[in-house]
């Protein structure tokens, strides 16, 4: 395999509109459809965006919760130790029907998505501005976080590799289009999400129960970073991908989740100091580096000739 090969695993998410859900009826649910036809928007996404309308992070208190999903962007710095203890990262070769992989992924914050017009008018790009909003106090935890999270945003991105950080569901979707190089509602375009609790998921093995191969030319996944609102950080490096469905299940053999999932072959750009290096015992360019895809992270697969 060519070492610029990139490989994904990833779960679709259906290929229906999700009835009854009060998010459904959205503006930026509208846009969903409108631009992903006959994608059904997935129950997390759909969740954070009736957390947007109905509890608004300007009144709510912020608080600062660790999050697992910046510990898997290119340039990450995270403490291994601790990044270890989730399971997230893994070799490729733990892909295999009946194979058990020990995870503990942590519950992740419902972190509101703003309705697009209200997005427009919060501060994202000055720290000062994003504390005074927010009340959120100098030198605080919550604080370091926003300020992390801007400069994540606002540095250059890896050799080979387009990103964007977006503040709205349509802003991401729509940045995701662009990546793809396509236009909106085309039949070939789909999201997918992993399939989880939000409460995370218990320490303990977990049995991989099928690996079913999902056919793609083009990914684009969206990580939620740290912030008082849904902010996702969008990117896509390389032109080739596998895809896979990957169902767990519990120790009694029920189905747990069915998990999103990256697998990176050319790593030579990512930090050296990336904690997938320890944890995998691999260095920059060397064997592939997968993991996982926390809760509310998005990937937008692009196949062309698909029909529905």
């Amino acid at each position: 395999m060519h070492p610029s090969t990139l490989l994904l695993i990833v779960v679709v998410t259906g290929a229906s509109v999700v009835h009854g859900h009060p998010a459904t009826d959205t503006p930026a649910a509208q846009f969903w459809q409108q631009v992903l036809p006959g994608t059904r928007m997935p129950e997390a996404i759909a969740d954070l965006v009736k957390n947007g309308i109905e509890h608004s992070p300007l009144v709510e208190h912020y608080s600062a919760i660790p999050s697992i999903s910046v510990c898997t962007l290119f340039k990450s710095a995270c403490n291994p130790r601790t990044v270890a203890e989730t399971g997230i990262f893994f070799h490729e070769s733990r892909l295999l029907p009946g194979s058990t992989m020990t995870l503990s992924f942590p519950g992740e914050a419902a972190t509101a998505i703003l309705p697009h017009d209200v997005a427009d008018k919060v501060p994202f790009g000055n720290l000062g501005d994003v504390r005074a909003a927010f009340n959120i106090l100098a030198g605080s935890g919550e604080a370091d976080q926003v300020r992390h999270t801007l400069s994540r945003c606002q540095e250059p991105p890896v050799a080979g590799e387009v990103k964007s950080c977006t503040t709205s569901l349509e802003s991401t979707v729509q940045s995701a289009m662009d990546m793809l190089g396509t236009v909106n509602g085309d039949q070939g375009v789909w999201a997918a999400t992993s399939e989880l609790p939000r409460g995370g998921l218990p320490r303990q093995p977990y049995v991989v129960q099928a690996v079913a191969p999902l056919d793609g030319d083009r990914y684009v996944s969206c990580h939620k970073v740290p912030f008082p609102y849904a902010v996702y950080q969008c990117h896509v490096a390389g032109n080739a991908y596998r895809a896979y469905v990957v169902s767990l299940s519990g120790l009694r053999g029920d189905k747990v989740a069915s998990m999103l999932a990256f697998c990176h072959v050319d790593t030579s750009s990512w930090n050296p100091a990336h904690p997938a290096f320890e944890i995998l015992n691999t260095r920059p360019g060397g064997t592939p580096v997968c993991h996982f895809m926390p809760y509310g992270d998005l990937a937008f697969v692009k196949k062309a000739g698909r029909a529905y």
